[in-house]
């Protein structure tokens, strides 16, 4: 993302418009940055950021090449400290050598080079004398080295800098309302599971049918305002770009351009906003033992047909989205939840999540390794039918639950 200093935005009355570049008119712009990081693989940060000075001059867009500068440094370059020791032992080397030469007001180049090449004398000569005055400060920004750039096309560092503009908005937002409008059950999956990952705190309304209402709460809601917090939820809307269909509104907390008082902002958008996420897609399985289920599932000889998270359980205040959907021709259905996570928190909120959910078609498929008494679930309080299993789960198993087997079973 950029930096306050990078953002660059406008106001209509209460609402917020961020800058964002047109792709076409700005491909030379983004291939000629692209260029010049490319040529310079290898050298050190300073000399990028003399080149890159160069080719700004006295341009009026300095703050739109910047940004492109800066996301090219923070999300496609690796820089590294290249030395043949940790420099500060370096540096603590040489210096302690330095204490032994009688002072001079000429101490220069040429008392250096006698000191990197005692110290490579100490060394046996594994380090050359070069290479201990190039190490002596190379942990300094400007002194780090481009070792690796992977060059991005120019349509997507375009797009990486729209997003980031329009991420600069939530640095200073009081409140988010998302509209998720019928989407794929997976997308609202990916979606939650952000919220999650980047730990905000949101209220969830709804249910699969009419959509939910997500309501997050900014940074600038809290006692304290956090940055952090602000970037995490600034991170949460490449994820959003995944979902279908969708509508946001936020409340910001600005400040006036002439008086600095503060004062209400508006921001607005939605699916149709054209921008494009860099954050992958949702992937086909959470982990190896759904995959291994579904790809055993596709084997047996059954009526039930198996589906990938095509449902969802509205709980007060949150979701659930079970794993898979079981339905079988005569109109059954039958919805499987695969619990193999270990943590107690994790454990206590899933088996909360099952009896706020009240559903009467559930099935847990419970890990016998995971230490149930210990974080506190009961088992026998849980409305759901249980199936056991211990290394892998049995498609069988489940079956025989499905066929009018006990409500408990057992896969080993």
């Amino acid at each position: 993302m950029l930096p306050s200093d990078l953002l660059s935005h406008r106001h209509n009355g209460e609402t917020i418009v961020p800058k964002r570049l047109a792709i076409n008119s700005n491909l030379g712009l983004a291939t000629e940055l692209i260029n010049c990081f490319q040529s310079l693989t290898g050298n050190c940060m300073g000399e990028l950021d003399r080149r890159l000075q160069e080719l700004e001059g006295d341009s009026p867009d300095f703050r739109v090449r910047r940004g492109l500068a800066h996301i090219l440094k923070s999300a496609f370059s690796t820089f590294e400290i290249v030395s043949p020791l940790e420099p500060p032992m370096l540096r603590q080397r040489v210096f302690a050598q330095a204490a032994t030469v009688v002072p001079s007001s000429q101490a220069t180049e040429k008392t250096l080079a006698m000191l990197a090449d005692t110290l490579s004398g100490e060394l046996n000569r594994e380090v050359l004398p070069v290479h201990i005055r190039e190490g002596l400060y190379a942990d300094l920004p400007e002194n780090r080295i481009l070792t690796q750039f992977d060059a991005p096309e120019p349509e997507a560092l375009l797009h990486r800098y729209n997003i980031a503009q329009v991420q600069g908005i939530f640095y200073r937002a009081t409140q988010i309302i998302l509209n998720a409008h019928r989407n794929v059950p997976g997308e609202y999956k990916l979606l939650f599971r952000y919220l999650k990952l980047f730990q905000l705190m949101a209220y969830i309304e709804g249910d699969a049918d009419h959509g939910f209402t997500i309501t997050v709460d900014g940074p600038t809601s809290l006692l304290k305002v956090s940055t952090r917090y602000g970037l995490a939820l600034a991170k949460l809307l490449p994820a959003l770009l995944h979902v279908t269909r969708w509508s946001m509104h936020a409340t910001l907390q600005t400040r006036d351009f002439y008086t600095g008082e503060p004062k209400t902002g508006r921001f607005s958008l939605d699916s149709d906003c054209g921008l494009v996420s860099h954050y992958p897609p949702g992937k086909p399985y959470d982990s190896m033992l759904e995959a291994s289920f579904a790809n055993r599932w596709e084997k047996l000889k059954t009526e039930w047909v198996l589906e990938r998270e095509v449902d969802l359980i509205p709980i007060p205040g949150s979701v659930m989205v079970p794993d898979f959907r079981l339905v079988h021709p005569d109109g059954r259905v039958f919805l499987l939840e695969i619990v193999g996570y270990w943590r107690p928190e994790y454990l206590q909120k899933k088996f909360a999540q099952v009896r706020k959910a009240e559903c009467d078609n559930l099935i847990l498929a419970v890990s016998e390794r995971l230490n149930l008494e210990k974080a506190g679930v009961n088992i026998r309080k849980t409305p759901a039918r249980i199936v056991w299993f211990k290394d892998k789960l049995s498609p069988k198993a489940v079956l025989e639950l499905l066929d009018g087997g006990d409500r408990s079973s057992c896969s080993k």
